[in-house]
């Protein structure tokens, strides 16, 4: 909020205007009467505005942007500047450089040649360069701090402008005018308010109502810059209890995700349970046991039962009807029929023991008649012998 009143703006003189024969038009609203051939501007009409340029201006100073000054009048330079070094936002107070906005790469790129100046300057090597080449350098240095010392902080281009007499400034205006920059600036009776967006009806010569007004813009900015520092603080505090509440979030998605399959094991473990082991307690346990003792019993039973019958089939023959008779029957032939080939197998061997002694002398003759026909053959080769000699 804006704390001047009236009597403030009129100490000041900030309701004086130019010369009537000077005027402009436009700026018909905003005057209030034409007193000895000057124009008085309207205070309400000024307070207001003021007003609806502090709440713009606030609101984009919290969004973490910068407002440049821009004022290269005599009377205005020396307040702009310190208002601008104590919020520490970019100004202009010497010669606006054309392209400063619309350029800005070139203007970068000075910057950056002035601060690898400013490096330089520090470093040892400095001062090993002849005494020609450190005028050299200090006379280029001296001439980009002239112009671009105030703007030696801006990385980016500024979100909005603060002029102090947009005749002289008619450069800067356009040029934001280009890059949709809205502007905020001290309008005179001579001035067109139409060409800023934020224009603020007042005496831009006096170096009392200068510094009121540009104070006045500079306790707003303070204000916003404030509150952004207590936003900053807030969201850090919300960050780091946060964080463990998101942790504990986390933690219970988790959970969430893990408890499912939990219950659904513990699901099928109590099947399992159910299936493998039987109740413990109540009728059904006995029931359970009984049915046990049936199983166990029955399976034996059974098989006892069905070894009976395969013994007594094997073992135990029909004892009545034809089908008993024929058994015995079958009984008393395999009996003679043992009996009989027990004999034949009796006599054979029988025979063969007593034929093994001729036997033997068959083969005894067999080896004396051979004998017999080698002495003969021997005999008669000796003869044959004999009479061919």
């Amino acid at each position: 909020m804006v704390n001047l009143k009236h009597k403030d703006l009129l100490d000041a003189g900030v309701h004086l205007g130019h010369l009537a024969r000077r005027w402009n038009p436009q700026m018909a609203p905003f005057i209030f009467m034409e007193r000895k051939g000057i124009h008085i501007i309207d205070l309400n009409k000024t307070l207001a505005c003021l007003q609806e340029a502090a709440n713009a201006l606030k609101f984009i100073v919290q969004s973490g942007r910068k407002v440049m000054f821009v004022a290269t009048k005599k009377q205005a330079k020396e307040i702009v500047a310190q208002e601008a070094k104590r919020l520490d936002m970019p100004y202009v107070t010497e010669r606006w450089l054309g392209g400063m906005l619309t350029n800005f790469v070139t203007i970068r790129k000075s910057l950056k040649k002035m601060s690898s100046i400013d490096k330089m300057m520090r470093e040892t090597a400095y001062q090993n360069l002849a005494k020609r080449e450190q005028l050299t350098v200090a006379r280029e240095k001296a001439k980009l701090d002239k112009v671009l010392k105030g703007i030696s902080s801006l990385t980016r281009l500024p979100a909005a402008l603060f002029v102090v007499d947009i005749k002289k400034e008619h450069i800067a205006i356009k040029e934001a005018q280009k890059l949709n920059i809205p502007i905020f600036a001290l309008v005179d009776t001579n001035s067109n308010p139409e060409s800023v967006n934020y224009p603020i009806p007042s005496n831009d010569d006096s170096v009392k109502s200068i510094s009121l007004v540009t104070k006045a813009i500079g306790s707003i900015i303070e204000e916003g810059l404030k509150e952004r520092e207590k936003e900053r603080e807030e969201e850090k505090r919300n960050t780091s209890t946060k964080e463990p509440k998101a942790r504990k979030v986390v933690v219970e998605k988790e959970i969430e995700k893990v408890a499912p399959t939990k219950a659904l094991k513990q699901e099928d473990t109590k099947k399992r349970r159910r299936k493998v082991s039987p109740p413990t307690q109540g009728p059904a346990a006995k029931k359970v046991v009984v049915e046990k003792e049936i199983e166990k019993v029955a399976p034996t039973k059974a098989f006892k039962q069905e070894d009976i019958k395969t013994r007594q089939h094997k073992i135990s023959p029909p004892t009545q009807g034809p089908a008993a008779k024929k058994v015995v029957a079958e009984k008393e032939i395999e009996k003679v029929v043992s009996t009989k080939a027990f004999k034949q197998e009796d006599t054979e061997t029988r025979q063969h023991k007593v034929s093994m002694p001729t036997q033997q002398a068959a083969s005894k003759k067999v080896v004396a008649e051979k004998e017999i026909k080698k002495v003969v053959s021997t005999k008669a080769f000796k003869q044959e012998d004999t009479e061919t000699r």
